[in-house]
């Protein structure tokens, strides 16, 4: 009776076991071909500006035919017009390849044998960074090195990302409460969080063109996620703006002047949390 039991039990599980998830082939995301439409837009970009530097060589060629001044001149202007082209160019680039390497600091900090030479990596970009390096390359252990660079370069630069975040506030808040517009105030909270971030950005050692201002948007609106005591932080500055007593009055009319400045506050945070190398504490 025994035996009539348990052998439909194993004759269930042998064929269950070959459908584990494990078995099954897992397609490699690494080195993936790029799809459509960056093929698409890579081809485009190609044939505008493949066809625009031939029809300029082109035409300086026949500026030359017509005279040697001429030729000059027009030479002159397609080389600076696609040098601008390129500089912008150089430019977006090099943002990207910022925020990338942001990424790459981020997750060398995090590994116990890559930490400090990562940690010596970043404070050489930093102007303040040699007080912190020496002290840095005597030290082993990795959360000791951490703990330096949260009490050293993170806090002064955070220090001055809130600095810059309670100036954009107190810009945002006097001119939402001297003019009480909703579209007006959506426009300069948009202009003025924007520049904020970039201000923060640079104060960081990026330098964000379009896209990479683009990118690091993204960036920050998963940082606000995790930052801690944004709230509060928010709260202190927002008393601090009322307890002026023309702002306090200009406040009791507007109610949305303290909401915006609490977001260029909100956002100054998270953006030094976005362009920050280190992990979470």
């Amino acid at each position: 009776m025994s035996d009539t039991r348990i052998r439909p039990r194993f004759e269930l599980e042998e064929p269950m076991a070959r459908l584990e998830p494990a078995a099954l082939p897992v397609p490699a995301a690494a080195g993936a071909p790029p799809g459509t439409l960056g093929l698409a837009t890579g081809g485009v970009a190609l044939l505008v500006l493949g066809f625009a530097a031939l029809d300029a060589g082109n035409f300086v060629a026949s500026q030359f035919a017509r005279g040697a001044v001429l030729g000059w001149a027009t030479l002159a202007v397609a080389l600076g017009g696609f040098g601008l082209l390129g500089l912008a160019a150089w430019r977006e680039v090099s943002g990207l390849v910022g925020l990338r390497r942001v990424d790459r600091l981020h997750a060398a900090l995090a590994d116990p044998v890559r930490a400090r030479a990562a940690a010596l990596a970043w404070l050489a970009t930093l102007p303040d960074g040699a007080a912190v390096a020496e002290a840095v390359r005597v030290t082993n252990d990795p959360d000791a090195i951490l703990a330096l660079l949260r009490a050293g370069p993170v806090a002064s630069l955070r220090a001055r990302a809130d600095q810059l975040g309670r100036a954009a506030a107190l810009q945002v808040f006097t001119a939402a409460a001297a003019v009480p517009s909703p579209g007006l105030d959506g426009l300069l909270v948009g202009w003025r969080g924007v520049r904020l971030v970039r201000q923060i950005a640079e104060l960081h050692g990026l330098r964000p063109g379009l896209f990479g201002t683009l990118a690091l948007l993204r960036r920050v609106a998963f940082a606000a996620a995790g930052v801690v005591a944004t709230d509060l932080a928010a709260d202190v500055v927002t008393r601090t703006l009322l307890s002026n007593p023309i702002l306090e009055r200009l406040a009791s009319d507007v109610a949305g002047a303290g909401v915006a400045a609490r977001r260029m506050i909100v956002l100054a945070r998270a953006t030094a949390a976005a362009c920050s190398p280190l992990p979470p504490a």
